[in-house]
């Protein structure tokens, strides 16, 4: 068959499991829906059986995902928009490897889920799952990209895992407290109750993967630990998972001094998007440098996450692609 060339027979699915269809279509056939704008197919229901039309290569990739979404019910696990996001996304990427072969780019043993005891957190996009991979398998990993790409949540989630399994006895997670236009000094309270506004979103990803009851006790005991940069100074951290978060407002010291304390049996991940940067004038990212300097190193991995790796609403997706192209045209410009 010519490349292009829409099929003049259907394709055919049935499935057995009337609920599990339900799910699978939506409401008001919302998911077919998706599929059909995502693959540029027709897909037409009746009953139990799905039709569907259109380039065979297409197809095909529509297919994988309705079966990776029916092996998803069958393991019991809801299907959620999300879900169907994340089937396609796949589904793409595999269709690009069938007509392109990159198989230096695929991992020999993708991870594409974290365990935790509260939930099962799935990798959305083939970036997320190499991303959890390298954070599996590698001593160093960098999370580089814009908002919303599951980069922080992603870390947080695999250091849960990782003290679960009791690969390490303790999890210890840092911000920067850089001020992003706000100032801290003129904030109500002593220094923890200035600080902990920023550290909030490691607690609510701590809280999401485990239970408020659990961190509470584990933060209490000093097992969990969430803390600015600056208290790394000095330390030794062995026989720990480290995550660094808004890494790209580390100043290049900061950095050094961070990564250097990475101690026997220890794990670190280290995550920023470095168009956010809230440094002052004229202070440099200490991220960059480490991007720089440390990418191809042994042990260490660098993923990087685009637009198309954004997992929030799709509205954040074309936020994120719109700032980019301002950004590019600002370059562009300032070399011309």
């Amino acid at each position: 068959m010519a490349e292009n060339e829409v099929t003049q027979t259907p394709v055919t699915i049935e499935f057995d499991d009337n609920a599990m269809v339900a799910q699978l279509v939506g409401p008001y056939s919302k998911n077919l829906a998706t599929m059909e704008r995502a693959f540029g197919i027709e897909i037409h229901q009746r009953g139990n059986v799905l039709a569907l039309i259109g380039d065979e290569h297409d197809v095909k990739a529509t297919v994988e995902a309705l079966r990776s979404l029916e092996r998803r019910y069958g393991q019991g696990r809801p299907i959620e928009q999300g879900d169907v996001d994340g089937a396609i996304r796949f589904a793409r990427e595999s269709q690009k490897r069938s007509v392109v072969p990159s198989p230096a780019k695929i991992p020999a043993a993708r991870v594409k889920e974290i365990r935790t005891r509260k939930r099962v957190i799935e990798a959305r996009t083939p970036r997320q799952a190499d991303y959890i991979t390298a954070l599996t398998q590698n001593t160093l990993t960098f999370g580089i990209g814009p908002a919303g790409t599951g980069k922080s949540y992603l870390a947080i989630a695999a250091a849960v895992e990782a003290f679960l399994d009791k690969r390490v006895d303790r999890i210890i997670l840092s911000r920067p407290a850089v001020e992003a236009g706000e100032r801290l000094g003129f904030l109500p309270g002593d220094m923890k109750e200035k600080v902990d506004p920023y550290l909030r979103p490691l607690y609510d990803a701590l809280h999401d993967t485990l239970g408020g009851d659990q961190v509470t006790k584990f933060l209490e005991s000093g097992v969990f630990e969430v803390a600015p940069l600056a208290f790394m100074r000095g330390r030794t951290l062995s026989n720990a998972y480290v995550v660094l978060d808004e890494a790209q407002n580390c100043t290049r010291m900061q950095m050094k001094m961070f990564l250097t304390r990475l101690g026997e049996n220890s794990l670190m991940a280290v995550t920023g998007d470095p168009t956010q940067i809230d440094l002052p004038r004229g202070e440099s990212s200490g991220l960059e440098e480490a991007l720089h300097i440390l990418e191809g190193i042994e042990d260490a991995s660098v993923i990087r996450f685009t637009d198309k790796d954004v997992v929030r609403h799709p509205m954040v997706a074309r936020i994120v692609k719109a700032y980019d192209t301002l950004d590019q045209t600002r370059h562009r410009r300032y070399n011309d």
